[in-house]
């Protein structure tokens, strides 16, 4: 053979090598029979529950991280701010009020009670409990005499005379926090209130109620 017939079939033989390589380089292929999806209720396995994103929703509150409405112990009804209380910032107000102020004697009027006896029972009604003492005067005569006001009730039975019956309240003092005061509430021997007041007395000066017995 000569020479250059070896080299053209040289040359044929690794071209028919070559593409016989590139042919098995390819990835065989297997048709895919896909059918549609058929409407059948049974299903053998687990199902997927997708919420939906086109439904609404429930209303959530932002302010609460987890979604839960935020939970109220009290009704609102029932809460009170600090320093609300009317009654406390008017006792608070005459406390700082009470160093330059003079608190007169004070008549609280005539009741009129056929009862045999009253109770009296007064308590210190202050913003402060600051050792306020009193004096109970009836008809002149020293029924109480210095007593320390506390923020519990004490009391005294006083039995009635015919005629009238002169009852004094008396500040011994002003207390650490002045003026003296005191709340008093008078029961007939019905235990019924017939009178309910509160006094703010400078030293020395009185409250007087007169309960006439006819």
């Amino acid at each position: 053979m000569k020479p250059l017939q070896k080299i053209f079939f040289l040359f044929f033989f690794l071209l028919i090598f070559q593409y016989g390589n590139a042919q098995s380089d390819l990835p065989s292929q297997n048709p895919l029979s896909i059918k549609a999806e058929e409407n059948n209720t049974t299903s053998k396995g687990p199902v997927l529950n997708i919420p939906s994103v086109i439904n609404k929703q429930p209303d959530i509150n932002i302010k609460d991280s987890l979604g839960r409405r935020p939970v109220k112990m009290l009704p609102e009804r029932e809460l009170v701010q600090a320093g609300q209380n009317p009654n406390l910032k008017k006792k608070i107000a005459v406390l700082k009020e009470g160093n330059n102020l003079n608190f007169p004697d004070i008549y609280y009027g005539d009741i009129r009670e056929n009862g045999e006896y009253i109770d009296i029972v007064y308590r210190d009604s202050g913003a402060y409990i600051d050792d306020d003492i009193i004096k109970i005067i009836m008809n002149d005569s020293i029924v109480v005499d210095e007593t320390i006001l506390t923020e519990n009730y004490n009391g005294i039975r006083i039995k009635l005379k015919k005629g009238f019956n002169e009852i004094d309240f008396k500040a011994v003092n002003n207390g650490y926090y002045p003026p003296n005061s005191a709340e008093f509430k008078v029961y007939n021997d019905k235990k019924e209130v017939i009178y309910h007041e509160d006094w703010f007395l400078s030293k020395d000066s009185k409250a007087t109620l007169i309960i006439t017995k006819e």
